[in-house]
């Protein structure tokens, strides 16, 4: 039975990888290291500690980890507090249909707390979420489970009854690693995830419903993909 859906925020809630993208390239070019494109997807989902601690070892960079954070969560909070942010199209419609069902709703972010609260008190939709867990709270990252298994402890609920809303590969394994249902959402700016493991994929807000989350449930639900042509 469905009782709690938690979603990811970046890349889920709020578009943030191109932003993501601009500030980190920022920091890459003052460090004088050059990424390729699949060495930086390959951190998309996982913590600023866990890129950072790879980034420095590989680039043998004289910065501290804590610092090198530092700056990239300084230059997140920046872009956040300045620009104009919005939710991606269809989530406030969810999340309202979800509450509306008495379904609890939870964050498990690998982003920091401080900016989980900063981008959905901007967004308006802070008041849905009874629990929020930010990267810097577990010593383990996505692809482990632990960010969603602490989540579903604060919702009081347990893991077989909760659903993951998730756009990387590192997300999905991390949620199916906690015994969760997992919906992955194809979102082109993530870049070329592999979302195969996950009970249903989307790749737009209005092909999933509560029903359709609820079905997860049921083992109603047949085809792993829902296509986009069926409205908008």
């Amino acid at each position: 039975m469905l009782k709690a859906v938690i979603f990811d925020m970046d890349g889920v809630l709020i578009d943030s990888e191109p932003f993501h993208l601009v500030v980190n390239e920022k920091i890459f070019a003052n460090l004088k290291i050059n990424l390729s494109e699949d060495e930086y997807q390959s951190f998309i989902g996982t913590t600023h500690k866990d890129m950072w601690s790879t980034i420095k070892e590989k680039y043998r960079l004289p910065q501290s980890v804590p610092e090198l954070v530092g700056m990239q969560i300084s230059g997140n909070i920046n872009y956040i507090k300045n620009e104009e942010i919005e939710a991606i199209k269809g989530v406030n419609n969810l999340l309202s249909e979800i509450a509306c069902e008495n379904i609890k709703i939870g964050i498990a972010s690998s982003s920091p707390t401080e900016v989980i609260e900063l981008v959905t008190n901007k967004l308006g939709i802070s008041n849905y979420f009874s629990a929020i867990v930010g990267g810097e709270d577990l010593e383990r990252g996505k692809p482990a489970p632990d960010i969603f298994l602490e989540a579903a402890k604060l919702l009081n609920v347990e893991p077989e009854h909760c659903v993951v809303i998730e756009d990387s590969e590192n997300g999905v394994k991390a949620a199916k690693a906690a015994g969760m249902k997992c919906v992955g959402f194809r979102n082109p700016n993530t870049g070329n995830q592999d979302l195969k493991k996950a009970d249903l994929i989307i790749d737009k807000y209005s092909s999933l419903k509560i029903s359709i989350l609820i079905d997860l449930f049921e083992e109603k639900r047949q085809s792993k993909t829902m296509e986009s042509n069926n409205g908008t």
